[in-house]
C-alpha cells in the first residue's frame, strides 16, 4: 500500500499546489478534466506531481479545501464587479471576519501579483492585432506577464525584425518599476476595454451557408452546389439538409404536396407529423382525401411515445423526397425562384 505525503490538520498549513491537488481529488473526473484544461502545462504537470504524492485526505481537510476555493472564487467574481473594497465589504457580510481579510488578502496578492491580468481574455490573434505596433519594449513586457503559449502565438505573429527586438528585450529583462508596469497596463485596458468586454461572434459556418443559398435563385444555387460536391460531396449533404427542413414542406405548393405524399407511406408521414406544427399538418390534410386523414390522424392519436431521433429520421426521408422532385423540376417550391421558370 502506498504511503503518501502527510497532510497537516489546518488548510492553512497547506501550500497552493496541494490544496489544488486535494480539489481535484473531490471532484468527479468530468469536472476535474475541465478545471485541467484552463492551467497552463507547468501547473498541470507541478499539480499531476502533487496529486501522485497524496496520501489518505481526511474529509474535515478537504471540505476546508473546498470551502476555500469557493470562497475565493467567490471574492474574484466581486473584485472584478466592484474592485477590492466591493469584495471586502460583501465578504465580510458573508463570512467570518477573520476568514474573510484571509480571503481578501489572498486575492490581493494575486491581483497584485498579476500585471496584465485582464489580458488572458482576449484571443491571442485578437490581442496580437491590438499590440503589434507597439515599441518592442512595451510588447516585451506584455508578453513577460503572459502564459508562455499565448506568449508565443503573439511573437509568432510579429514582423521579422520586431520579434528579434522583443526576444532580446525580454532576455535582458531584469527588474521592471511596479509604476511603469501600472502606467502600462492602464494605458492599454483604457484602448482594449472594449474588445476585451464583447464575447467573440461566431460567423460563417455551413449555417450561413445555408441561409445565403436558400435566398439564392434555384440555378445559383445548384451551380454552386454542383462545383463543391465534385470535391467535398459530404459538405455539399450538411449545406442540403440545412437548407431544407422539414417544417419547409409549407412553401411547396398544393400539387407538389400530393407528389410527395404519393411517395411517403402513411406509417412515415404518422411518425414525422409527430413533431410538425398546426399549420403545416392543415396543409398535409388538406391535400388529402378526407378518409386518409381521418386514417393518418387516428394513427398518430393512438401511436404512443416515440423516440425524437425516429420523428427526425422520418422526417428527413420526406425532405429528401421533397429534394430529388424539386431537383428534378417536378414541385416547386415558393421562393426559392422556382416560378420565374412558370410560362402563363
Amino acid at each position: 500500500m502506498r504511503i503518501g505525503k502527510k497532510l497537516p490538520d489546518d488548510v492553512k498549513e497547506l501550500d497552493g499546489m496541494t490544496k489544488a491537488a486535494i480539489l481535484l481529488l473531490t471532484l468527479d473526473y468530468e469536472t476535474a478534466g475541465v478545471l485541467l484544461r484552463e492551467l497552463s502545462s507547468d501547473t498541470i504537470e507541478e499539480v499531476t506531481k502533487m496529486l501522485a504524492q497524496l496520501g489518505d485526505v481526511p474529509a474535515p481537510l478537504a471540505q476546508s479545501v473546498i470551502e476555500e476555493f469557493y470562497s475565493l472564487r467567490m471574492a474574484s467574481q466581486y473584485v472584478k464587479e466592484g474592485g477590492l473594497d466591493y469584495a471586502r465589504a460583501l465578504l465580510k457580510d458573508s463570512l467570518d471576519p477573520k476568514v474573510a481579510d484571509r480571503i481578501i488578502s489572498q486575492i490581493q496578492t494575486q491581483v497584485q501579483m498579476t500585471p496584465f491580468a485582464f489580458l488572458q481574455k482576449a484571443e491571442g490573434e485578437t490581442l496580437l492585432t491590438f499590440i503589434q505596433d507597439e515599441h518592442p519594449q512595451t510588447i516585451a513586457l506584455i508578453i513577460s506577464h503572459l502564459s508562455h503559449h499565448k506568449s508565443s502565438e503573439i511573437l509568432v505573429g510579429l514582423a521579422p525584425q520586431k520579434q528579434i527586438e522583443v526576444v532580446r528585450r525580454v532576455a535582458t529583462m531584469d527588474q521592471t518599476n511596479p509604476d511603469v508596469i501600472r502606467e502600462v497596463e492602464k494605458g492599454l485596458e483604457s484602448r482594449l476595454s472594449n474588445m476585451l468586454q464583447s464575447s467573440m461572434e461566431k460567423v460563417g459556418g455551413v449555417e450561413t451557408v445555408a441561409e445565403m443559398l436558400n435566398l439564392c435563385d434555384r440555378a445559383t444555387e445548384k451551380s454552386i452546389l454542383e462545383g463543391i460536391e465534385v470535391e467535398d460531396p459530404e459538405l455539399v449533404d450538411d449545406i442540403r439538409r440545412l437548407m431544407f427542413v422539414f417544417e419547409d414542406v409549407l412553401m411547396v405548393d398544393e400539387k407538389g404536396i400530393q407528389a410527395v405524399l404519393k411517395e411517403v407511406d402513411n406509417d412515415e408521414l404518422c411518425l414525422a407529423l409527430k413533431t410538425a406544427s398546426d399549420q403545416l399538418k392543415e396543409k398535409i390534410f388538406n391535400n388529402m382525401s378526407s378518409r386518409a386523414s381521418e386514417l393518418i390522424k387516428e394513427d398518430m392519436q393512438y401511436m404512443g411515445p416515440v423516440r425524437l431521433s425516429d420523428v427526425e429520421a422520418a422526417q428527413q426521408r420526406i425532405v429528401d423526397v421533397v429534394r430529388r422532385l424539386e431537383d428534378a423540376g417536378e414541385i416547386i417550391i415558393s421562393g426559392r425562384g422556382g416560378d420565374a421558370d412558370l410560362i402563363v
